[in-house]
């Protein structure tokens, strides 16, 4: 990848964004970086980032509108769009609807008009799953009729159209990818949330009996398999062998459910030694239940059904396709990646 070439991130001042531009920046030589988002790239930025923001161009816009999309491909001539940009979870239909769903289409249509050669699309391990266990899924498994949650609801139908969008007669070719379980530095939700349920003291009750198999993936790596993906795309060798693909990206070490969450409180000093162990039936009952009296009093439940079923899961996958065509191999461990990501924590940014 030239220096010649530049590159747009789609969402790039978010959490994942920030990996994608570090990966980029980190590229010999590099390429330039624009980055588009509706916030800018925070002012004061973690350690564990070490690229120039002064050495990246931003662009504040609505990935929704095809007048700022329009005008940003006009300005930056990428020939590469990542579009990593999406809701966290927990938002209403209507909004993963209007980002990930209208979102990815006019992202689409603008780029094939803007002559983008490449489209590299942040997807979900999320879209196969319907609620029953997964064990070792690789791209053959089915995307379920009836998802699980509106945010993978969403994320399968932007997926379907970035890959039908890729046309080798039109010189514009899209890959998608799935990671699975993200976490690491300026993660919101993940580390963050699991510190928050030790100093509520909830960290000694456990849904199910820890026997399921789980992906979880550092950022860095998920952000490692957009760059190859782009390289692979923008290589004629290799173009044609992944272009119009989908593939899963994990850390390839899946690990029992809790064993992240215990990691990260023992980290911090809490260790329960008598845990409250909660079946998955019991568990499930209580997120009905939890579900329900949170609605009779307007409150936000703590615990729902969908959540327990998350939890209780079991969901791992093959990432061979990704080794194999990407070249793809996790290069921050778990154990690492949960150091980087309580130092990040630690930090007063």
């Amino acid at each position: 990848m030239s220096n010649e070439c530049p590159i747009l991130l789609i969402g790039g001042a978010g959490f994942l964004g920030l990996h994608l531009v570090q990966q980029f920046y980190d590229l010999t030589p590099r390429p330039r970086i624009h980055v588009f988002d509706v916030r800018p790239i925070p002012e004061k930025l973690s350690k564990q980032f070490t690229f120039d923001p002064r050495e990246v161009i931003f662009h504040q816009g609505d990935l929704t509108s095809s007048e700022d999309v329009s005008n940003v491909l006009l300005k930056s001539k990428a020939q590469v769009v990542v579009h990593s940009a999406s809701p966290m979870h927990g938002n209403a239909q209507n909004v993963y609807e209007h980002v990930n769903v209208k979102g990815t289409r006019n992202l689409l249509d603008v780029s094939k008009k803007f002559g983008v050669k490449a489209f590299v699309y942040t997807s979900s391990a999320g879209v196969i799953f319907n609620g029953q266990d997964i064990h070792n899924a690789d791209e053959t498994w089915p995307i379920p009729d009836i998802a699980m949650d509106g945010y993978n609801e969403t994320k399968a139908i932007a997926e379907n159209m970035v890959l039908k969008a890729n046309s080798v007669e039109e010189n514009f070719l899209t890959v998608a990818l799935r990671p699975a379980g993200i976490f690491g530095p300026g993660d919101r939700q993940l580390v963050p949330g699991l510190r928050n349920v030790a100093k509520l003291g909830q960290s000694k009750f456990q849904l199910g009996d820890n026997n399921n198999l789980f992906d979880w993936t550092y950022a860095g790596n998920v952000a490692d398999a957009h760059v190859l993906a782009t390289q692979k795309l923008l290589n004629p060798e290799t173009a044609l062998k992944v272009a119009g693909e989908a593939f899963f990206i994990t850390n390839d070490e899946p690990a029992y459910f809790w064993a992240l969450a215990r990691t990260v409180w023992k980290a911090d000093g809490y260790i329960d030694e008598n845990v409250i162990v909660l079946s998955k039936p019991v568990a499930l009952l209580a997120g009905y239940l939890s579900e329900f009296f949170s609605k009779l009093l307007g409150k936000e439940p703590g615990l729902t059904p969908f959540r327990a079923k998350i939890v209780c899961a079991t969901r791992y996958h093959n990432v061979t396709k990704a080794k194999e065509l990407l070249d793809y191999e996790p290069r921050v461990n778990i154990e690492e990646g949960i150091e980087k990501t309580l130092a990040w924590m630690d930090e007063k940014i």
